[in-house]
């Protein structure tokens, strides 16, 4: 048995056990055995964690100028492409992912640092042409204070990056809390962090469960804001708890993203994309596409040659040069979708390739890509999100008929098109009711991009130039530019 690896919370610059000493396991998806631990934080770690950000929020971050911030900010960057292989490794351990997407998404995320850094002290003020003579009115940008980031596993350096990069720029600190289902990515990054010297307290990383953990920090009296990715039902949680300390929020939840090919789109591009999208990192992507609308005339043959690619997908080890589809991250997952197809079929669906447990491993969480026709769309595989390789194909007649099945559903945070119509594409994309759009292309993010949703996916934007004023509040300043005395307030009139 290879040896269990014991990792620490980074609080206020120090690497620290919880004050119960209580630990969480976690498990490689690959194989089901526990690899490592982590503390398992209580409501005293919470709270030394917070007044930590607290203190080196009063004492100095919010304090320098922004280009010192954005100093600190590119060495994360730096130290992101330097250490983008390891990273990538304790990534693909812990959370099932490819090394090869884990390692290249590592050195990418650098970017958004840099991107941050660059904005750091671009952020202005305005003069406001006031109705009050003598008046000089002019707002200023300034940091919120403390921040909560909650962060899911799947897409840690990511999810991460576009919480702390806008977060640090604008002058606030940060509380990290990693996923309970993959954690040790993120203290590893906090090793990361600690060899740029940037100040104590200013990011903390902790460990723990949503109870008490996670309902602790997100009700702290000291959270200013909360910057949350995960499912719908913790975001419940999550706001309910915002009501004690009265703290801003944004919200990234999920998807059930829906994707449409026309009759005249270039085949070969749409069969690509709509493979990255749904098959890519295991379908455990919440901008999966997995809603698929095939126009009738091209709907046999796409999907013949849909279902020829999917089975050729490689499942295997994540750390294997030759694996194109790795393992899901809990066993949660793989019974949660075993659970929807069961119930599908029992209502109609054709499994056309997968729809099983793989057989490759009897330890880990391994499941193929799997294609179901559903004559109804709100079938179970259809409507509800399964984080996994399950892709729903469905069959339309008419734009205006799949632009609204494209709608009919509770999540509104992606969308793919693919035609070679412009218009069309246009017409329909502006259609859609989700926050993002793909047209002939899917799955690909960027810093300068806004990332986020609507309706059940979420509300608030992650990345570009309007997302770093989230993390800011307008003051308001008059200045009397009169020599006079004011009047006297009890003879006016």
């Amino acid at each position: 048995m290879s040896k269990i690896e014991n990792f620490k919370m980074f609080i206020n610059g120090e690497w620290v056990d919880s004050s119960s000493k209580k630990k969480i396991e976690s498990l490689n998806p690959e194989n089901n055995k526990v690899w490592a631990t982590v503390p398992e934080a209580n409501e005293k770690d919470v709270d030394k964690a917070v007044q930590s950000a607290q203190k080196a929020f009063d004492n100095n971050w919010s304090k320098i100028h922004p280009r010192e911030r954005a100093k600190y900010l590119k060495l994360i960057a730096d130290q992101l492409r330097a250490n983008a292989e390891h990273l990538g490794k304790i990534e693909t351990i812990d959370t099932g992912k490819l090394y090869r997407e884990t390692k290249t998404q590592a050195n990418y995320i650098a970017e958004y640092y840099d991107y941050f850094a660059g904005l750091a002290d671009k952020v202005e003020g305005t003069v406001v042409p006031i109705d009050k003579p003598d008046m000089q009115v002019t707002t200023t940008r300034i940091p919120i204070g403390v921040v909560a980031a909650i962060i899911p596993w799947n897409s840690q350096m990511l999810l991460t990056a576009v919480k702390l990069a806008p977060a640090l720029a604008m002058g606030n600190t940060v509380v990290i809390k990693a996923s309970e289902l993959a954690p040790v990515t993120l203290l590893e990054f906090g090793k990361l962090i600690e060899k740029t010297g940037i100040p104590k307290g200013v990011i903390n990383i902790i460990t723990g469960l949503g109870e008490p953990c996670g309902k602790a920090l997100t009700s702290h009296n000291l959270i200013e804001r909360i910057a949350f990715t995960g499912g719908p039902e913790t975001a419940k949680h999550i706001v309910k708890n915002s009501a004690e300390n009265l703290s801003q929020v944004s919200l990234e939840l999920g998807g059930k993203s829906p994707v449409v090919v026309f009759e005249d789109a270039d085949q070969e591009n749409a069969l690509n994309g709509i493979t990255a999208g749904i098959f890519g990192a295991s379908g455990q992507s919440c901008i999966a596409g997995s809603r698929l609308y095939l126009h009738s005339k091209i709907y046999d043959n796409f999907l013949e040659k849909l279902i020829n690619k999917a089975e050729k997908i490689k499942l295997g080890g994540p750390m294997e040069k030759d694996t194109q589809m790795g393992p899901l991250n809990s066993f949660k997952q793989l019974e949660n979708i075993e659970k929807n197809i069961k119930v599908t079929v029992e209502q109609g669906g054709k499994v056309r390739c997968g729809g099983k447990r793989s057989s490759i491993s009897n330890e880990g969480y391994y499941f193929p890509a799997t294609i179901i026709e559903c004559e109804n769309h709100n079938l179970p595989v259809a409507e509800n999100e399964l984080f996994g390789p399950i892709l729903s194909v469905m069959k339309f007649e008419k734009e205006e008929e799949v632009i609204n099945k494209m709608n009919d559903n509770k999540y509104g945070l992606s969308s793919g098109v693919y035609t070679s119509n412009f218009a069309r594409g246009l017409r329909v994309s502006k259609a859609i009711r989700a926050g993002i759009v793909f047209i002939n292309t899917y799955r690909l993010i960027s810093p300068m991009a806004p990332f986020g949703g609507i309706k059940d996916s979420g509300y608030g934007k992650e990345a570009g130039v309007e997302s770093i004023k989230e993390y800011t509040r307008i003051k308001t300043t008059w200045y009397n530019s009169s020599d006079k005395p004011m009047t006297d307030p009890f003879t006016m009139g």
